[in-house]
């Protein structure tokens, strides 16, 4: 067996660290080139390293040592780890793979953008924050990472940061998280104070003891409670509702950093972290049934709100949100390892129609608004053919990728024993006819029917990037005015060639890796599952009879008809009779509106639970430290010391006589107390 070498894997991370370091603090100095030639050879190298040792792993190499040791505090070590299995191994090479692809891209995205360096210097330190968080053996690490991405991704997000709604989207995006995160680390401290470690094994090892220890004060189990509070950390970072809300305004960003946020990255982070802490979620079946209905909610009704986006980019982050919900119901099974599978194929075709939209947005010179585009397929041959199979993998297309994941996905919730289940199953099943219709929405109104670029007939919406923002985002002009005609063109190769090596995987990696991954021995030692409480997974792997099979027996399935019912009504509803919707939104007007206001989630966020926080706020303030510490104890400290002084000083006057008067005074008093006494 091969020995993983802790130089070549401590390279991995740091080789996009030092990318980001030069781009960055040397930016000026190295140029443009210079800048984007380093962060890529940072990615380069570690793409290389990490696909080298999902070699070595298939051959049955194994690390989980200490890289370095920071402090110990007691019996408590805080240290920089180093766990590498089959489930670190294969996102260290998606993450890698996808990031590389995000560089290339970048090139051409971000050519005319002032803060082209900056941008390279970001996008290789959030590589770094990601390749952290998966490879740690240690949760310190991990919430190192954690918070690393999360701080990265806000100044992702706000890259524009002259532009009020990125400021807005960055900020609510960071404070959303911040909800998540206090959940994590409280879980976290959950597990310190009673496990009394921060490594993963000493944890894992000790979790039968642990998960017969009552919550103190209460009627639960403290592995619920723990288990509930790490989860609560994934529905921030992996945005399930109702702390979804920053991830759709997210796009307010450069189109690169939508891929790499929400495609393979930061978004995932939070299904890798459950699926890497199944040894503790297994104990809970009332956690798990929670991570169930979450998901469930977040497939669903997420996946309602993609249909009526007109934003190219909020589309694809809708249809983000509705697949994150897909691998959290698949943890919520128990069954860990499609729930990874799926962020893997989803990391690929979900990049792609980023990657894709970014470059129908170049095409369409900045304008975002699929209701003014139209025919593209014959201007953007490249585009649209890439596009295609990323769309037919997302819905769940037999023999793509998409499919094999979804399709494992949905037959695991039928096979599961959690009464939750059921109902999540068929919030699955729906959601595959939501998903292919909003998809094949958004691609026949862009590749397809009428070229509507030509008078643009709608201008752009407030919340929404667009031409007219793209001058001032960039820092320079462009003449594409709104009303200008003008004829979209291909993008660059930079552009199209990530697209076409990000296509190739969304069609191919599902066939060829869920024998090995779902139902082989690959995550044998990273995944735990409890077959005799859940046997999901042992249901799954008796029904599987080979790749070829089950996309064979797929279109007997009701999930098959269903998507293929949801391309033929977007097709009929948008190419041939475009009245229908029309129609349907005059109808269904009030249920239209809800969904417009994203089901007034933003506005009671913003004005019952900011309001709520802006009164606590300043009763603090004023109450608080204004009253009680400034008023009460600093200034009335200060008063009153005042006071006793303003007293002390009505008996130093100054004049010898009143002293000797005093001293008479004093000498008499005392004269007296002693004859009293000797009587």
């Amino acid at each position: 067996m091969t020995e993983l070498s802790p130089t070549t894997l401590l390279a991995v991370p740091l080789a996009p660290l030092a990318g980001a370091v030069i781009a960055g603090f040397f930016g000026k100095t190295v140029g443009r080139r210079g800048s984007h030639v380093v962060t890529i050879l940072g990615v380069l190298i570690a793409f290389i390293l990490s696909a080298m040792t999902l070699q070595q792993v298939m051959d049955g190499a194994r690390f989980n040592q200490t890289i370095y040791e920071w402090m110990v505090l007691g019996g408590l070590k805080m240290e920089v780890g180093f766990l590498v299995d089959g489930l670190t191994a294969m996102m260290m090479v998606v993450v890698t793979f996808v990031s590389l692809m995000v560089h290339i891209y970048t090139i051409g995205y971000m050519e005319e953008d002032p803060g082209y360096q900056r941008f390279f210097a970001y996008i290789s330190l959030f590589t770094f924050s990601m390749l952290m968080l998966v490879m740690s053996n240690n949760f310190l690490q991990l919430f190192f990472g954690w918070e690393a991405v999360g701080l990265v991704s806000y100044l992702l997000i706000g890259f524009w940061f002259k532009k009020p709604t990125a400021i807005f989207a960055n900020m609510k995006a960071f404070l959303v998280n911040r909800v998540g995160d206090f959940g994590f680390i409280l879980g976290i401290g959950l597990i310190v104070a009673y496990a009394g470690t921060l490594n993963y094994s000493e944890t894992f090892a000790q979790a039968e003891a642990y998960a017969k220890l009552p919550f103190p004060g209460t009627d639960w189990m403290l592995i619920t409670v723990t288990c509930i509070c790490l989860f609560i950390g994934a529905m921030g970072k992996s945005a399930q509702f109702p702390l979804h809300v920053w991830l759709p305004d997210s796009m307010e960003g450069p189109t690169p950093i939508s891929a790499l946020i929400h495609a393979a990255t930061m978004v995932t982070a939070g299904i890798f972290m459950v699926a890497r802490m199944s040894p503790l979620f297994e104990l809970s079946d009332t956690a798990l049934s929670f991570i169930l209905i979450i998901g469930a909610i977040t497939a669903l009704f997420m996946g309602f709100l993609g249909i009526i986006q007109n934003d190219i980019k909020r589309v694809v982050a809708y249809s983000t949100l509705s697949q994150l919900g897909y691998m959290t119901m698949a943890l919520g099974a128990s069954a860990y390892s499609v729930a990874v599978f799926h962020l893997m194929t989803h990391a690929f075709f979900k990049a792609l129609l980023f990657l894709g939209a970014g470059s129908v947005i170049i095409g369409m010179h900045h304008d975002q608004d699929i209701r003014n585009m139209g025919g593209l397929w014959k201007r953007m041959p490249i585009t649209w053919i890439t596009s295609l199979l990323g769309s037919l993998a997302l819905i769940g297309t037999p023999f793509f990728a998409g499919f094999y994941s979804k399709d494992s996905i949905i037959e695991a919730l039928h096979a599961s024993n959690l009464a939750a289940a059921h109902w999540a199953y068929w919030a699955a099943v729906i959601g595959v006819f939501v998903t292919a219709f909003y998809s094949f929405r958004m691609y026949f109104l862009v590749f397809h029917g009428k070229e509507n670029f030509h008078h643009k007939p709608f201008p752009p919406e407030d919340d929404h990037a667009h031409a007219d923002d793209h001058a001032d985002d960039h820092g320079h002009a462009h003449a594409h005015a709104h009303a200008h005609a003008h004829v979209p063109h291909e993008s660059p190769w930079v552009v199209t060639l990530p697209l076409v090596l990000l296509a190739i995987p969304s069609v191919i990696v599902g066939y060829l890796t869920i024998g090995p991954l779902v139902h082989g021995d690959f995550f044998k030692d990273a995944i735990v599952v409890n077959a005799a409480l859940h046997p999901t997974m042992q249901t799954l792997s008796e029904e599987f009879h080979g790749a070829a099979a089950m996309a064979m027996h797929a279109v007997s399935t009701l999930p098959f008809w269903l998507a293929l019912a949801g391309v033929v009504t977007s097709y009929v509803f948008y190419m041939l009779v475009p009245a229908i919707p029309a129609t349907l939104g005059r109808v269904l007007a009030p249920v239209v509106t809800l969904m417009q206001n994203k089901y007034y989630l933003d506005a009671f966020n913003e004005h019952v639970l900011a309001a709520g926080a802006r009164l606590l706020g300043r009763g603090l303030w004023k109450g608080g430290d204004v009253a009680i510490i400034d008023g009460a104890v600093i200034n009335g400290s200060a008063r009153l010391i005042g006071w006793i002084s303003s007293l002390v000083r009505l008996f130093q006057t100054g004049y010898i006589y009143h002293y000797a008067l005093v001293m008479l005074v004093g000498v008499f008093a005392l004269m007296s107390w002693f004859v009293f006494q000797a009587r």
